[in-house]
């Protein structure tokens, strides 16, 4: 069969064949979880958070390749180790990025602290260390952490032994784009994850003070967003 024939076989039965009942999610689901047809799981609420490297293409332009591949790794170790740390799953690294999922009663809140926590990772660590190494260089590792949360689904996506799973809802659509804001502050959230956390993610410090500022996100639609400069110590 030649590959244009394949492809169309494809679209063509992804798009006619009925979707299964999807089944509720208690847990972050794995590969062998979904099949490859039209086969879904259903979470009535998701935090989602990604954390990404920001101005990272001219990082690569300006410096050698393995100086960037250090901050590379050293940016997604730490992020990564924190979401496990603060009870989320990594679901998927994508470049200079990392995205992941938290569930459970306490999702919005864990994901909120988390972001915090990246910002310490790399205030507090990661930079002291590359200006100790690299005594001479200028570079800094800025980042940007978005986080909403919503109802999501899950489906498996790719071809037979090379494929992924796709989360499909707001959550990682925002989230992913809160991650692309540049500013000086670190951590993004929606209006709905604001009004979700409970007052010890909202408030930090002695004395006590708000540690998110309110936002008008004007590329979308005017919404209410948060955004923190705050770290939360590892």
């Amino acid at each position: 069969m030649a590959l244009s024939d394949d492809l169309t076989t494809y679209v063509k039965t992804t798009f006619d064949a009925q979707w299964a009942p999807a089944r509720e999610g208690k847990v972050v689901p794995d590969q062998k979880s979904l099949s490859l047809t039209n086969d879904a799981i259903h979470f009535a609420c998701a935090t989602v958070l990604y954390a990404d490297l920001n101005r990272s293409t001219k990082m690569v332009d300006s410096k050698q390749w393995w100086f960037a591949a250090e901050i590379y790794k050293t940016f997604l170790y730490c992020a990564a180790r924190i979401i496990r740390d603060n009870g989320g799953e990594v679901v998927a690294y994508d470049g200079d990025r990392v995205m992941g999922v938290f569930l459970g009663d306490q999702q919005v809140r864990n994901a909120a602290i988390c972001g915090l926590k990246i910002n310490y990772a790399v205030t507090h660590l990661i930079m002291p260390l590359k200006k100790q190494k690299y005594t001479d260089d200028d570079f800094v590792l800025r980042h940007v952490v978005g986080i909403d949360a919503s109802e999501m689904h899950v489906a498996k996506t790719g071809v037979r032994g090379d494929n992924d799973l796709v989360w499909v809802g707001r959550a990682a659509n925002y989230a992913a784009k809160l991650s692309d804001i540049n500013g000086d502050q670190a951590t993004w959230i929606t209006g709905a994850v604001f009004n979700a956390l409970p007052e010890t993610a909202k408030y930090g410090g002695n004395p006590s003070q708000l540690m998110w500022t309110k936002h008008t996100w004007n590329t979308m639609n005017k919404m209410e967003i948060y955004g923190s400069t705050w770290w939360w110590q590892v």
